[in-house]
């Protein structure tokens, strides 16, 4: 199975291929640069590899939540693809994404993404019997102070950005309840494809014209009136 993957939902981006088991990735911090790097990245492994872009069985992405411009970046470039070769798309969570950055052996992680204007995206996720990470309740665009775990002695590993948002307010709240901390955490496209190689070997991709980014947030900004608001409130 040769499969592309696309993950710019994030100040990281990365491109990851999957050829046949073994796993290529470019990764880099690099905000505002998504666009420059992810197709030449792309070509760049495909070449490494000896493929080309006609062998490929489909073409994954993290579709969000995440910052607008990334998510929909990964979705432009992907369907681009996709549509040009007649192949499925594997679009998956950037926060189940994301909670594959917890150890391997953690039972319950708590993905979170600071998704800026006082708020976070956050998901909890279950590790089932064949370790594979399941969404337990809804992934939320909450703001940190407000978010809680289940009311139960349950202890988490915790992953990403949104543990350290606003002077760490979740961290701080949620620190009995936590194993382990990683708030420097980014989604990383071969954890895409952790999850996008079983959906392709199960049938489930899907027609490049059906995917759905998940923004979570309906409005892309503040107006100036509510940034002003929002300042004010932090006083």
């Amino acid at each position: 199975m040769k499969l592309l993957a696309f993950e710019t939902a994030t100040e990281a981006c990365s491109v990851a291929l999957h050829l046949d088991g073994q796993v290529l990735e470019r990764f880099e911090v690099a905000p505002r640069r998504h666009a420059e790097l992810s197709l030449p990245w792309a070509e760049q492994l495909l070449a490494e590899a000896g493929v080309a872009r006609s062998q490929l069985d489909g073409i994954a992405l993290s579709r969000g939540p995440g910052a607008f411009t990334g998510v929909r970046l990964a979705i432009a470039i992907a369907q681009g693809i996709a549509l040009a070769l007649d192949r499925p798309l594997l679009p998956v969570s950037t926060l189940q994404t994301l909670a594959l950055r917890a150890p391997a052996d953690a039972p319950r992680v708590l993905a979170s993404i600071d998704a800026r204007m006082g708020e976070i995206y956050a998901a909890r996720y279950l590790r089932d019997a064949e370790g594979g990470l399941q969404l337990d309740g809804q992934e939320v665009l909450v703001a940190p102070e407000a978010y809680e775990l289940p009311d139960d002695a349950s202890a988490w590993s915790a992953v990403g950005t949104g543990l350290g948002a606003l002077e760490g307010v979740l961290a701080a709240r949620l620190a009995g309840r936590l194993l382990t901390q990683d708030p420097a955490a980014l989604p990383h496209a071969a954890d895409v494809l952790k999850i996008a190689v079983p959906m392709l070997a199960r049938g489930e991709g899907i027609a490049p014209e059906r995917v759905q980014p998940a923004y979570l947030r309906d409005n892309v900004a503040l107006t100036l009136v509510e940034q002003q608001a929002l300042r004010d409130s932090k006083r």
